[in-house]
């Protein structure tokens, strides 16, 4: 491995080095600084003459008389089963005092992408214990469903709720008894946090046990942004060798996708890169769609890899470059709302703008129970119109409603109140998620629950004085 000391320029996190042999895309770099001191750095952009580098612990220290050499290999995770319960940097170094790591295999980070033909359509429930993505939402393995979240939002406490409630098991939902638990790990991916954040964080997943079954790799906001970079990559490298190898189902969860994106412009504008919308770069559609198409099943094997990325709208605009472009990769979103939030709702998700668009494949007669996407169509349907009036009050007052009207307002009410509203702390069942649903359903008349088969009304429905409110209803 030759060594040079060629370096003609240091700007930012980059580094130019001028080379005499062609050097590869990707490849590993070892800087070693006037005091003896290493650093790390992978190859951003290579050319006949001038190589471009991105450097892991920052530039600060650097200077020409530094010396570059070329390991001639891409970036790897090591990976083993024993990285459950450890917590690592944002360059899948162990940082909780615990053993060194003995890993079993080393993998690309970059990973291989899923042959279309070898995907298994996702069809199986997850159950997260949040009655507003279970009961309206509902997530399968093998997913990628993103929250969409905006600055200064409880989204940090969802995910964490999500992280230590998610639960895998056969015929989830079905009856009274569950079924047998299957194997079940999360990774949390945490990028551009402040030491405040993963404090919390690292404290919660301790005090409920979920870091037993848990990878957490922590980038922090005052690491390089080349470092954010990397950090999912690793979480997903980690993910696809738990789910494929060892038959696991793994959720992922990254946190924040916005920090993410910011690095990629970071590092745009120090290459000087013609920027896209926003200043981001062009790329960012592919480089995310390279991340997200990671979640998936493999026809023939055990394992799953479902993704819940998290990402800050900046100004609550989800037409935004970061949201819109992980809408269109993506198969829905969940939203988290202001407006619930500073009514106190926890967590404070809504339901209207929301989609799963693989939910109907994943519920119903073989997955959950068989009225549960009546009841979230009728759900959905009954709040909306509900909302829908909460203007025309502003207007006319609710004095002018009829009974009608008034029985829909009430029923929007009382499902932020019942089934959004559930603390943090709270793990429904999907089983306690539809009993609150019909609850729910029963304070409107019969009649009005056109979007359900009649014989799960009449099995489930729990209404009292019918006649009655049928009538007030149509007077």
């Amino acid at each position: 491995m030759k060594e040079y000391k060629t370096i003609t320029e240091i700007s930012g996190p980059l580094v130019f080095v001028e080379v005499d042999e062609p050097v590869g895309y990707d490849e590993i770099v070892e800087i070693k600084l006037p005091d003896g001191s290493t650093k790390r750095g992978q190859v951003l952009e290579s050319g006949e003459e001038i190589v471009s580098l991105q450097v892991f612990e920052g530039t600060d220290e650097l200077d020409r008389n530094s010396s570059v050499r070329f390991l001639g290999e891409t970036m790897k995770m090591p990976v083993t089963e024993d990285l459950l319960g450890r917590v690592l940097s944002g360059r899948g170094e162990p940082i909780d005092g615990g053993a060194e790591i003995v890993p079993e295999d080393r993998r690309d980070i970059i990973g291989s992408a899923i042959n279309p033909h070898a995907r298994e359509y996702p069809d199986e429930f997850i159950q997260t214990g949040v009655s507003a993505i279970d009961g309206m939402n509902t997530l399968v393995r093998g997913q990628k469903l993103p929250i969409f979240s905006g600055s200064g939002l409880p989204h940090n406490e969802l995910a964490l709720q999500i992280a230590r409630q998610a639960d895998v098991r056969d015929d989830i939902g079905e009856g009274d008894e569950e079924g047998e638990d299957e194997e079940f790990a999360v990774i949390f991916g945490a990028m551009g946090i402040t030491q405040e954040e993963a404090n919390e964080f690292l404290e919660e997943f301790e005090r409920t046990g979920a870091l037993e079954r848990s990878v957490v790799f922590q980038n922090l906001a005052d690491d390089p942004a080349v470092e954010r970079i990397v950090t999912p990559r690793m979480a997903l490298t980690t993910a696809e060798y738990l789910a494929f190898d060892k038959g696991y189902h793994v959720l992922v969860i990254l946190t924040d996708m916005t920090n993410y994106c910011e690095a990629l412009r970071e590092i745009g504008a120090a290459r000087e890169e013609v920027p896209g919308r926003r200043g981001y770069p062009g790329y960012m559609y592919t480089d995310l769609a390279e991340l997200y198409e990671r979640a998936g099943r493999i026809k023939g094997l055990e394992g799953s890899v479902t993704q819940i990325p998290i990402l800050t709208m900046p100004g609550d605009d989800d037409t935004h470059p970061i949201p819109d472009l992980t809408g269109y990769i993506t198969e829905g979103q969940i939203y988290i709302d202001r407006r619930l939030e500073s009514e106190g709702r926890e967590p404070p998700v809504d339901v209207l703008p929301s989609l799963s668009r693989l939910m109907d494949d994943g519920i119903g007669e073989g997955y959950t129970r068989e009225d549960h996407g009546d009841v979230a169509n009728q759900l959905y349907a009954a709040y909306a119109e509900g909302n829908d009036l909460r203007d025309l009050v502003n207007i006319v007052g609710r004095e002018a409603l009829s009974d009608r009207d008034n029985l829909f307002l009430d029923f929007a009410d009382a499902f932020e109140d019942e089934l959004v509203d559930q603390g943090w702390t709270t793990n429904r069942s999907l089983e306690e998620t539809l009993g609150i649903s019909w609850e729910l359903l029963s304070t409107l008349p019969k009649s009005e629950l056109k979007r359900i088969d009649d014989d799960f009304v009449e099995e489930y429905y729990r209404g009292e004085d019918e006649e009655e409110k049928e009538a007030e209803a149509t007077a």
